[in-house]
């Protein structure tokens, strides 16, 4: 038994070293040894690669807007381990975390012994949020965010009111896949029988999996660019602003605080899931959508942290997230010169995304970060060809010096794994006071 929060998150975290290990099996026999709590919540099922944090922020505000009481999963964490299991976007307290892992712990230990082996940080992680929802605090729906993948991730237990997969890109190739199509193949393992699924998949090759799949579950589809499409859309000086159309609505003048095209598509998808629901729950109105996009944020993915002088934090860890954030930069601040820091991890393809960030730096500074996988700056630092590139070991030196000297006509952009962001996130705070 644990006696403090530090001892659980220590023992949740211990269980890292299990890895990752594909299959539901593990996870269906916590359920039942939990009295199936995830039979007892309604859900939405968030998939994809890029943007399912920002639609899951979209989706909450809406139905928080709507007077629903909204739980979320999601992950990685940004600030505190907390956020994974949320309630109304506040993160539950470390004594529920303490409560949770004690009644987890016996079962994990049951499950050690047996031949199908322990459960992982995460599948520990995904049983603690169902145990909380079911039975310590009850939701009105609870939005899930898979975790990897989605055919084999530990959240793909539940049966959904609604699916949604985000997008389609080339990340986490040597688990899922080096193509577009094996990829989708894996996301579209969470389209459960007759349960709408909404997309916004580009790749044409991806898409025909996508739809293949909910042929064959005979699930509703919506797609973006076909079944529901954006028009008249432009920035202004502190929003974006778009229409939204399908066969059965038209929404004009939508607006997001939230800055880039791919902002736009993840707030679409939150607005069709919002059409989709109002028959389940009859209080979402028309005034609780556009309120709930306007309210989201979401940290990490291009957030202000300081105006002046300009720094900017975006979580952009692969090729597709490298490039929706180069577009903002090119869009949005054509006038600034842009100093970079960035770090990734080791096991990403970051030749591409370096490429990318060294056509719109003006300096570019490869870093390192305290993390198990994370990249050598050295290696990262070889794969540029800007002629004003830089590495450092210590990445808070690094930002320090960036911040002595910056100009007024220049921005600051620290970008690459959510997990260097979350560092950094944490330095900034104590930096700031």
């Amino acid at each position: 038994m644990f006696h403090s929060y530090e001892e659980a998150l220590n023992w949740i975290h211990s269980r890292l070293r299990f890895g990752i290990k594909p299959g539901l099996t593990r996870m269906e026999m916590m359920m039942e040894k939990l009295n199936h709590p995830e039979k007892q919540i309604k859900t939405v099922h968030i998939g994809g690669t890029n943007g399912k944090g920002s639609t899951v922020t979209y989706l909450r505000n809406i139905l928080q807007q709507a007077g629903l009481t909204v739980g979320t999963f999601t992950s990685p964490y940004i600030e505190q381990f907390n956020e994974r299991i949320s309630v109304n976007g506040k993160p539950i307290s470390d004594e529920e975390i303490l409560t949770l892992a004690n009644k987890l712990h016996p079962i994990v230990e049951e499950m050690d012994k047996m031949e199908i082996g322990g459960p992982t940080e995460f599948e520990i992680i995904t049983a603690m949020s169902f145990y909380y929802f079911a039975y310590m605090h009850k939701m009105d729906i609870v939005i899930y965010e898979v975790g990897l993948g989605g055919r084999f991730d530990s959240t793909n237990i539940i049966s959904p009111l609604l699916s949604i997969i985000t997008s389609i890109g080339l990340d986490h190739t040597a688990i899922l896949g080096d193509t577009y199509e094996q990829i989708a193949f894996e996301k579209a393992g969470i389209i459960k029988k007759g349960t709408p699924i909404i997309a916004a998949v580009k790749q044409k090759e991806a898409q025909a999996v996508i739809v293949q799949q909910a042929n064959k579950m005979e699930a509703p589809i919506y797609l973006l660019d076909k079944d529901f499409t954006i028009a008249g859309y432009h920035s202004k000086s502190t929003t974006e602003s778009f229409n939204l159309m399908s066969p059965f609505f038209k929404w004009e003048d939508l607006q997001i605080t939230m800055f880039g095209k791919h902002q736009i598509e993840n707030a679409s998808l939150a607005v069709i899931v919002a059409e989709l629901l109002r028959d389940q729950f009859v209080s979402i109105n028309d005034e609780s959508i556009r309120k709930g996009l306007m309210l989201s944020q979401w940290p990490g993915r291009f957030e202000i942290i300081s105006e002046e002088p300009l720094v900017v934090l975006d979580g952009a860890h692969n090729e597709e997230g490298i490039e929706a954030l180069v577009d903002v930069l090119v869009n949005r601040y054509k006038g600034n010169k842009k100093k970079i820091i960035f770090a990734a991890l080791s096991d990403k393809k970051t030749d591409k995304m370096i490429t990318k960030l060294d056509q719109v730096a003006s300096t570019i500074t490869f870093v390192t970060f305290d993390f198990p996988r994370a990249a050598d700056c050295r290696t990262l630092y070889k794969e540029s060809n800007h002629p004003f590139k830089y590495q450092n070991t210590d990445w808070k030196k690094a930002i320090l010096e960036h911040m002595e000297n910056i100009e007024k006509d220049e921005m600051l952009l620290i970008t690459g794994s959510l997990y260097f962001i979350s560092e950094v996130k944490t330095f900034w705070k104590n930096f700031k006071k």
